[in-house]
């Protein structure tokens, strides 16, 4: 259900290509953990192109930020523009 939630917030950027890895079977238990899940973001977009590797995260983050801590406790992401 998140994972699905994350997929079309992502859509928003136009992505190129896009996969969201849910991990959270992983990290159970983990220390910290509110119950949040743990997932990992590889997206390509033009939207990123020009801009520094902070500023994609940044642009990512922004989408999710209302998810996190309760229902996303990490994100790893991979943001790259096509000219990467």
């Amino acid at each position: 259900m998140i994972k699905k939630l994350i997929e079309e917030r992502l859509l928003t950027l136009a992505p190129i290509e896009l996969t969201v890895t849910d991990q959270s079977h992983l990290h159970q238990g983990h220390a910290g953990n509110n119950g949040g899940g743990h997932f990992t973001v590889a997206i390509s977009s033009n939207e990123f192109t020009g801009k520094s590797l902070m500023e994609r995260h940044r642009m990512v983050y922004q989408l999710m930020h209302d998810l996190i801590p309760e229902k996303i406790h990490a994100l790893s992401i991979k943001a790259i523009s096509p000219d990467d």
